[in-house]
């Protein structure tokens, strides 16, 4: 007597589920307008704060002195002092949050998430992938911020004098942070997700630094740990990042990212989703 053969189907292995939700998230972002709106925008803005400010001598001297300064401040800062301390490539990062709003409330309003639950039970694979392509998006964004930030700069007349080590180390902490940012843009609007307005409101707030600002001007001696957690790294990647700077970014965007995916998976794994 043959013995009978049980069917066994196994379940797709967490790269092959990754794979397959981020070639859809990919192929929708790339079809989006809105992602290659949001790259013009981050493009536009060094240009037209650069621009305007070259327009007036004694204004530029006030901001920026050199093209740079439109990338990063010279040295880490808890709480802004002008305008131009704050007005640099971290403005990508509130951009990027909105559109993160936008992207995933489109999930929601479309019932695509319903879709995807439906036949896809992993909650953790949407935070991952979601974060990701928010994450690429806002790396996309960065590029077009600096060579508008170049192309300004030239046609503007500021310098370009520079520590070229430190600059570099100052783009990619800020590059980095990307991912530590998109993990947190991500889990708001998971908190948010049927409520889009909320959801881009708490994506500006924490965007802008309101938080860090606050608490650093309310607490003696602004401890640098509170900067860390509270604003992430971004301020680290300044005019004077190093090595060490840089690898601050990686742990702060790598902590940042477990730990906001698993408190959105967790979320999402208790809650209706629908």
């Amino acid at each position: 007597m043959e013995k009978s053969k049980e069917l066994k189907f196994e379940s797709p292995s967490f790269i092959t589920r990754i794979k397959g939700m981020l070639s859809v998230d990919f192929y929708r972002l790339f079809h989006t307008p809105l992602f290659y709106i949001f790259i013009a925008i981050a493009a536009i803005i060094p240009a037209m704060i650069i621009g305007t400010t070259g327009m007036d001598s004694s204004q530029t001297a006030a901001l920026f002195t050199n093209t740079w300064q439109a990338i990063a401040v010279e040295k880490p800062l808890y709480v802004v002092e002008n305008i131009g301390q704050y007005a640099n490539m971290n403005m990508v990062f509130i951009f990027g949050g909105i559109m993160v709003s936008i992207f995933i409330g489109h999930d929601y309003k479309s019932g695509y998430v319903k879709q995807l639950f439906t036949t896809h039970a992993k909650k953790q694979d949407y935070m991952i992938s979601k974060t990701i392509i928010s994450a690429f998006s806002m790396v996309c964004m960065c590029g077009t911020y600096l060579v508008g930030t170049i192309l300004a700069g030239a046609l503007v007349g500021l310098s370009f004098r520079v520590n070229a080590g430190s600059l570099i180390c100052a783009i990619l902490g800020k590059m980095i942070m990307s991912l530590g940012w998109a993990s947190l843009y991500t889990f708001l609007n998971i908190i948010f997700r049927k409520l889009f307005a909320a959801g881009v409101a708490s994506s500006f707030f924490f965007g802008t630094g309101i938080l860090i600002i606050g608490v650093a001007a309310i607490l003696p001696g602004n401890p640098s740990i509170l900067n860390m957690f509270l604003y992430g790294s971004s301020v680290y990647a300044c005019l004077s990042s190093n090595f060490v700077s840089v690898l601050v970014c990686i742990l702060c965007s790598v902590g940042w990212s477990i730990f906001y995916n698993a408190l959105g998976t967790y979320i999402l794994n208790n809650s209706d989703v629908y």
